[in-house]
């Protein structure tokens, strides 16, 4: 299950986060987002857990944590989808 992480402190690194996720179960995979043009943190990242009743754990249990010097925002990431187009009003 992908979760999405915000609020991170700009300083907070991918091994932090990791970490963080990996004391309720196994991590898949872990990015902090990053500015393209200076390399440094956006604030958000993203972790997937393979096995979705760790995950469930992981979420609830890092809601509204400390991690390093902000209170983080835990919830699932939501699938992309082609963006839909409005139908035109006659």
């Amino acid at each position: 299950m992908k979760i999405l992480i915000r609020n991170l402190h700009r300083e907070t690194t991918e091994e932090e986060l990791k970490a963080a996720f990996e004391a309720h179960g196994k991590v898949q995979s872990c990015d902090v987002v990053k500015e393209k043009t200076n390399g440094l943190s956006k604030g958000f990242g993203f972790v997937e857990m393979p096995k979705p009743g760790e995950a469930k754990v992981a979420v609830k249990s890092l809601n509204d944590s400390m991690l390093g010097a902000n209170k983080i925002r835990v919830k699932y990431a939501e699938n992309k989808t082609e963006p839909q187009t409005k139908p035109k009003a006659d």
